[in-house]
């Protein structure tokens, strides 16, 4: 079978696996967040930490909960990590430097997982499995709980009111994300991932010496960093490594784990606003853009320029050979359009092209279809922005699931599709302009500029993929790329729910035969061409410096 076969039929394997999970997934995650029901180990969490969960929340009260607990969060975290040379299963490691403690702190709760350290060589137990591994699953369930209450901002009338965070929360970990992931989890061990609390210890020779590998909770940790889009790998070299991800087979249930969510949430969302369509809609989006980029990324991988890759079958430098060329593109994509940022071979190491195909995946916003939460509350952030340029074509007011889109709701969309490039454009900007952060860079020219470039998409984005090549580990990019991430992931979340409890406050605006209807394939053509011009305006220029560059010289 050829490679180019191989690639193909693994992704419609995936395509047909995630419609099969869309349907039931959706209106599952749907009931959970309309439920008046609270589950007795609920009630438990709900008691030890002081909550109503039946209390409504206006946006400022919503908003507070957030921040309140990932707050909480980063202290914790850090503090675990400082401590770590005196607890017990830290497996002799010391305690980690305040300044990459600060950005594994702020990488973890912020949903980005960058990690400037080699995990093996670095983390013990406790803090891989009490401290990061908790931060997989609570992180990925504020997301869902701001893209919920966006939902519900469309979906409720004349009230200010988006639920209760703290019950949102809740339930998003303890009924989606927790069963999944032991479901998961088994799949993962029956696949070879490793799952237990060994030490450290010597295997094999290595080139006249033993080489020393670290056992662990791995299996539990890679399903839930793929699931709830982190990213984190236990090991230095993630879902490439055979512990973390063993086989084919493995490598494409991953993929599955990275998408599920996010696609499946268009259909929550089409559930709880009373229009399975809209839903339809937003899927079409996603799906478009993904599937474009994915055979982007596959054509310029097996593109053949030379003998070696001809007989390699494509481009094979910094992938492995248990995944190929297909496999390794299909995951690339998956996981850069998506905030996971776990990663089966080296971006560094693509092509000129796919490299930018890369970093404009996450330049996107990550939304087709996006981190779980995020990827749906951005993408209808970008519906909005679409049906005001319709209506200024038209020269009528934008309306979006029966909500006027005035001028606070344009100016609160407008400032959060304008925050992350802010954000990377000024830290990439300031790092090459100084003397010392360039220092880091192993290349130079435009590869060394898509180094840097790309750290700070993967950080203000909320990937956590790197691109390698670029030493992370000093007390600049640890700082900086640590707040990116923090403003990045909690900026935007002030936009969206202020924008949520506009529409909350509205009463519906009935449609007539002028409403423009979203429900329709012309609507998704134009959001999709939407979210590519507003892209491509943004970073066009830093793009053109880096990846296009470097692509065209080759």
């Amino acid at each position: 079978m050829s490679p180019v076969l191989a690639g193909v039929l693994q992704l419609l394997a995936l395509l047909a696996a995630l419609a099969l999970a869309y349907r039931p997934l959706g209106d599952y995650m749907a009931k959970v967040y309309s439920s008046q029901k609270h589950y007795k180990p609920e009630k438990w969490i709900y008691k030890a930490i002081g909550a109503n969960p039946s209390a409504e929340m206006r946006w400022p009260a919503y908003l507070r909960g957030v921040l309140a607990f990932s707050a909480v969060s980063v202290l914790f975290l850090y503090a675990l990590q400082r401590a770590q040379g005196v607890l017990p299963g830290s497996l002799g490691f010391q305690a980690i430097d305040p300044d990459q403690a600060f950005n594994t702190a702020a990488s973890f709760v912020a949903n980005t997982n960058w990690q400037s350290y080699a995990g093996e060589q670095a983390m013990g137990h406790v803090v891989q499995t009490g401290g990061l591994a908790v931060q997989n699953f609570v992180s990925a369930a504020v997301g869902m709980a701001v893209a919920v209450a966006l939902v519900r901002g469309f979906a409720r009338s004349r009230t200010g009111e988006l639920g209760n965070f703290w019950a949102d929360l809740v339930r998003g970990t303890v009924r989606v994300l927790l069963p999944v992931s032991i479901v998961g989890a088994l799949v993962l061990v029956a696949c070879g991932a490793i799952q237990n609390f060994a030490g450290i210890h010597e295997v094999g020779q290595f080139m006249g010496g033993t080489q020393q590998w670290n056992g662990g909770a791995v299996a539990s940790q890679e399903v839930i960093k793929e699931l709830g889009t982190n990213g984190g790998g236990y090991f230095n070299a993630n879902s490439a490594h055979p512990f973390e991800n063993p086989t084919p087979f493995s490598n494409l249930f991953e993929i599955f784990l990275i998408l599920v969510i996010p696609f499946a949430m268009t259909r929550t969302f089409g559930r709880m606003v009373g229009s399975l369509r809209q839903g339809y809609a937003i899927l079409a989006t996603m799906a478009t853009i993904w599937l474009g980029f994915t055979a982007l990324m596959m054509w310029t991988e097996f593109a053949h320029h030379g003998p070696a890759l001809q007989a390699a079958g494509g481009a094979m430098e910094g992938k492995e050979t248990r995944f190929g060329v297909g496999a390794s593109a299909i995951f690339s994509v998956a996981t850069t359009l998506t905030s996971t940022g776990a990663v089966n071979s080296f971006h560094s190491s693509y092509t000129g092209l796919g490299g930018g195909i890369q970093l404009l995946g996450m330049q996107l916003g990550e939304i087709a279809p996006g981190g779980v939460g995020s990827g749906l509350y951005g993408m209808l952030v970008m519906a909005i922005i679409a049906v005001f340029i319709a209506g200024l074509m038209v020269g009528r007011t934008p309306e979006y699931l029966g909500k006027k889109i005035g001028t606070r709701e344009i100016k609160l969309a407008a400032c959060y599709i304008l925050i992350t490039p802010a954000l990377v454009l000024c830290f990439t900007a300031a790092a090459m302009a100084l003397p010392t952060p360039p220092h880091s860079m192993l290349n130079s020219g435009a590869h060394g500029f898509s180094e840097v470039l790309y750290a700070y998409t993967s950080g203000a984005n909320n990937n956590g993929s790197a691109f390698g090549g670029l030493n992370a580990d000093t007390q600049w990019y640890n700082t900086t790329i640590g707040l990116a991430m923090l403003l990045g992931r909690f900026l935007p979340m002030v936009f969206v729910l202020a924008l949520a409890g506009s529409l909350a406050e509205q009463k519906p605006v009935p449609e007539t035969a002028g409403t423009l209807r979203t429900d329709k394939p012309l609507y998704t053509g134009l959001l999709v061409g939407t979210i590519l011009i507003v892209t491509g305006l943004t970073y066009f220029p830093a793009l053109a410096l880096g990846p296009l560059a470097e692509g065209l010289a080759s």
